[in-house]
């Protein structure tokens, strides 16, 4: 289940998919000097140099006929050429974002305003894009794919089956949630066509919410929701003619419902697309390249992994479009984990040889940029302290990373590096520096306002806030944490801790960034109060630390990670005396509610309290791309889901536990509140529970909802873990 930021993290943002999830990029100024935002005057250039800003496009040149207003703009992109501006407007969520709404193109030469898809429903168009010659748009709406003329402003269907369950150039449910799968379709280099996915969920059973506010009468809100043991929806691509409407599907070996297709893009140059495949167990990833024309494909590189395959999205923020071809599409950069670290390959395009290019024990943690003009590659990586971040380069060729990040800035950074690599956007924060922004001239790291440098000396001066430390499991493991103590701690006395815990593959608690060592949900200062708060990452969590560290949690979720946290802990209290071994408590949201839950039931002699949310009590209820990537197949290894289920574990409740669960989350379904309470009522557990009607898994919505789930945590860990030290 992917993890809801609890944490105030600085975080990457990439600018190479347009509209693929509006509002992420950074828009960038065509010679890269300058970065462009939406303000109430305009569109306006930020340069880099620090020079003052200018309005590119004033506000009064996208404000509708008839209107005394500006379009409110959510997101925008200009045209190749720049005499188009692209206005997207009235954002609708689906789902997790906004990604549905209303489309506006602007001539910058005529002043013209039209439009796109005025015939359609309100805020109903998705992934607008125009087409390379600049003559046409295309976007989604209602599950089908349309093509609009920019001229004429005719309007062709180039999909006409499209349903709540039958998907054209957009995705499920699962797709979107697990592989950052959201824009469907991409327009071909030379304008005449379009490929596009196609997902057929008419074989997925619905999963039912309840809505028992909105009405007298309650109704239910139906996602298709393929859970673990479920196959997933079929899916397909295809290759629509613009003029004939006529689709060449690729003729992608294998059962369409037994494999997914994660990724597709245009090959540069060619009349040809390149796919990734994925077997349903996520362990078997093929390369194809495929003729657009008669729709026959070949494999070019195939890879295995014992465990799973990670796919894009997971090292390039959420972000699963583009592919980084060099060389007019000739060869490719690929990440992979076959030799026990994520490290960079070349790929050769006709071939498939694969050329090792960052040797090394260390994890490439993201790229931030091929700079194939520079021959370089930036990316960010931190071979000698798991919980930090720096900016890294190489030769495009490959050999030995450079670090360009100055030894001397501790902690967590973001680059945003601009089209031309001349500057960069510097982002920085620790566990006791503040969020901060830089801009910087490269490869020379050069800042005129020293803003991060500064920030870090400022608090360096005001004195460390958070300690990180590392302890040795009974296993022989090194866990990674970090402590926040008390406010004028005493060490001869002996004060409650709080575990804040996560501990699955999709997310890490212990960066040393801003959040560290904080706690958004209690209702005061912890610190102050007088408890500890700690934090570790357990194995499974996607810390750089190499292959085994990431992926011997395969088929042990619950098990493996609760046992490291548990033993951690254990060493913890025996390192410090002054942690009260009778005041622990542990809380944790989504994933870290279901360890939360583990940590309370199987390891009751060492938590006293715990406060789960919005937690899988039962790992069969979960989706089958999370659940079957990390713990195979249920038909396979039943036993394993079961053992590392919560509530195989309930009987055991010796504490106290808070359950919290929104009645309408789609992710995690509240489905597993109602399991986890029949087994505890089965044998007189007695817990306190919180259901919060209609909220989704963030437990976000409504009036006073906030306020209401801090008071209820904060109230109920002063009462069963009480603070002070003793």
């Amino acid at each position: 289940m992917k993890k809801i930021t609890l944490l105030v993290i600085v975080l990457a943002v990439s600018s190479t998919s347009l509209f693929a999830q509006p509002g992420k990029g950074i828009r960038w100024s065509r010679d890269g000097r300058a970065t462009l935002k939406a303000e109430p005057e305009g569109i306006v250039a930020s340069p880099l140099s620090g020079a003052a800003p200018t309005v590119v496009v004033p506000s009064s040149q996208y404000t509708p006929a008839g209107t005394a207003k500006a379009l409110p703009i959510r997101d925008f992109y200009f045209s190749a050429d720049e005499k188009k501006l692209l206005i997207y407007t009235n954002a609708k969520k689906v789902w997790r974002y906004e990604t549905r709404g209303d489309y506006w193109l602007l001539d910058l030469a005529s002043g013209k305003m039209q439009q796109l898809g005025k015939d359609k429903p309100a805020s109903s168009l998705m992934f607008a894009k125009l087409s390379p010659d600049g003559s046409k748009a295309a976007y989604v709406s209602d599950h089908n794919l349309y093509v609009e003329d920019l001229k004429t402003g005719e309007t062709k269907a180039l999909t006409t089956n499209g349903t709540r369950r039958f998907i054209n150039g957009t995705f499920d449910w699962a797709y979107e949630e697990e592989f950052g799968c959201r824009d469907g379709f991409r327009w071909s280099p030379d304008s005449k066509s379009i490929a596009y996915w196609q997902i057929d969920a008419t074989k997925i059973r619905d999963f039912l919410m309840i809505n028992n506010t909105d009405s007298i009468y309650s109704f239910t809100v139906p996602v298709e929701y393929p859970v673990a043991g479920e196959s997933p929806s079929a899916c397909r691509v295809g290759v629509v003619d613009i003029q004939t409407a006529g689709t060449q599907w690729l003729e992608v070996p294998g059962d369409a419902q037994q494999h997914y297709i994660p990724r597709m893009e245009w090959v540069p140059g060619k009349k040809q697309l390149i796919i990734q495949q994925l077997n349903r167990k996520q362990n078997d990833s093929k390369i194809m390249l495929c003729d657009a024309t008669n729709g026959k494909v070949r494999t070019l590189y195939e890879e295995k992994d014992s465990a799973w395959i990670d796919v894009k999205s997971r090292w390039d923020d959420d972000n699963i479009a583009g592919w980084d071809f060099i060389r007019n599409g000739k060869e490719f950069i690929w990440v992979s984990e076959q030799d026990g670290w994520r490290h960079l390959y070349n790929v050769n395009a006709e071939n498939g040889k694969a050329t090792l290019l960052t040797p090394g024990n260390y994890d490439v943690i993201s790229i931030a940029k091929i700079d194939e003009a520079n021959n370089q590659i930036w990316f960010m990586a931190s071979p000698d302290n798991a919980t930090q971040q720096y900016l890294y380069k190489i030769s495009l060729s490959g050999g030995k990373a450079e670090r360009v990040t100055p030894a001397d800035q501790p902690g967590t950074h973001e680059y945003h590096i601009s089209p031309s690599s001349s500057w960069a956007i510097h982002q920085f924060s620790n566990a006791c520096t503040y969020p901060v922004s830089e801009n910087l001239e490269l490869p020379g790291h050069t800042s005129s306002t020293q803003a991060v440098a500064k920030a870090i000396r400022e608090s360096a001066s005001a004195g460390k806030c958070v300690e990180y430390f590392q302890v040795q499991t009974a296993d022989g493991v090194t866990i990674d944490g970090w402590m926040h103590k008390p406010v004028n701690f005493n060490p001869s006395k002996k004060y409650p801790v709080v575990f804040y815990v996560y501990g699955e593959p999709a997310g890490a608690t212990t960066l040393d960034a801003i959040g560290a060592g904080r706690n958004f949900l209690y209702n005061g200062d912890m610190a102050a109060d007088g408890y500890i708060y700690v934090s570790m990452d357990n194995r499974g969590t996607p810390l750089p630390k190499g292959r085994y560290w990431r992926k011997s949690i395969y088929r042990k979720v619950g098990v493996l990670n609760a046992r490291d946290q548990a033993q951690a802990a254990q060493a913890l209290m025996k390192k410090y005396a002054f942690i009260d071994p009778a005041r622990t408590a542990v809380w944790g949201w989504s994933g870290g509610g279901s360890m939360t839950l583990n940590l309370l039931f199987q390891y009751p002699e060492i938590y006293k309290t715990g406060i789960a949310i919005a937690a899988v009590g039962n790992q069969l209820t979960y989706d089958n791309i999370y659940q079957e990537r990390y713990m195979g197949l249920p038909e396979e290894n039943r036993e394993d889901f079961v053992k590392g289920s919560p509530i195989t574990y309930a009987h055991n409740l010796q504490g106290n536990l808070l359950y919290i669960h929104g009645t309408g989350d789609d992710n995690v379904h509240y489905q597993n509140a109602e399991m986890l309470l029949n087994e505890l009522i089965k044998n007189n557990k007695q817990i306190q529970f919180m259901a919060y009607p209609n909220r989704t898994h963030s437990i976000s919505e409504g009036s006073g909802t906030f306020t209401h789930l801090s008071t209820l945590y904060t109230n109920y860990l002063r009462a069963h873990c009480e603070p002070g030290g003793k």
